[in-house]
């Protein structure tokens, strides 16, 4: 079991997502810190990314606020040693393929392990395409985290066999945002997932509310909300008051 995956260990766990640099270093710290406190069981952070085809337009937005405080990948490590001066919390990337590969895989995996970074979240990443970079993620002891969909069908289990730290379930088809509903095939993908392994299972994209929280986290073993903390860090809305409440519901 590593770090990841012991999270979850007799709990369900809430992992927020704070985009990097938005709207600059010290309020990033601090919201991550804020949430560390305040519930949080993981955190995780976005690179911002040119073209981040998983990403809805309040995510989008965010980007474009931290690329205005002039944001690049070295800027996103400061922030991670930054933080590290204050928690041990686990902490994922959630970053593009461009990002890693630009800055050189074994390069950016030695980093991660320097600061502590738990595991890496990338969306435009083929599981079929992971070997050139798993050969590193693998010496450095990062977990490459398979996200799987309702709509992978016959992939499932393959892409299962695999997986390490969690499973990146995505609750629906479309980019990040907030959602009022989510896929009737949710319940049937988990099982059979759990089919072939159990490693835990983590639900993203839409969710935004205490009550889907719970609900959710009924079929899986964590929740991600990325798109509702993003708009709560815009709007200077009470974050650890939103982060205690989706940790008590779930």
């Amino acid at each position: 079991m590593n770090k990841l995956e012991e999270v979850f260990h007799n709990k369900k766990a809430f992992i927020p997502f704070v985009v990097a640099d938005d709207p600059n270093f010290d309020a990033t710290v601090q919201n991550v810190l804020t949430l560390a406190n305040n519930g949080a069981d993981i955190i995780e952070l976005g690179i911002p990314f040119s073209d981040p085809v998983a990403d809805g337009p309040i995510i989008q937005a965010a980007d474009l606020r931290a690329f205005d405080a002039g944001v690049n990948t070295e800027v996103v490590f400061d922030i991670v040693a930054k933080i590290r001066e204050s928690t041990t919390i686990p902490i994922i990337f959630l970053t593009y393929t461009n990002i890693v590969y630009k800055y050189g895989y074994e390069e950016f995996c030695h980093k991660c392990h320097e600061l502590d970074i738990s595991g890496l979240v990338i969306p435009d990443l083929p599981f079929e395409e992971q070997g050139e970079l798993k050969e590193f993620t693998e010496q450095y002891g990062i977990s490459l985290i398979q996200l799987i969909a309702p709509t992978s069908g016959k992939r499932i289990s393959m892409i299962a066999s695999q997986a390490e730290g969690f499973i990146y379930m995505v609750s629906s088809m479309g980019v990040t945002g907030k959602r009022e509903d989510f896929s009737s095939e949710l319940g049937s993908t988990i099982e059979e997932i759990r089919k072939t392994t159990d490693v835990p299972i983590a639900i993203g994209f839409g969710i935004h509310s205490a009550q889907q929280a719970r609900d959710l986290s009924e079929l899986a073993d964590g929740i991600i909300i990325g798109s509702a903390v993003v708009e709560i860090v815009d709007k200077s809305k009470d974050l650890a008051q939103y982060s205690k409440e989706i940790s008590q519901a779930i």
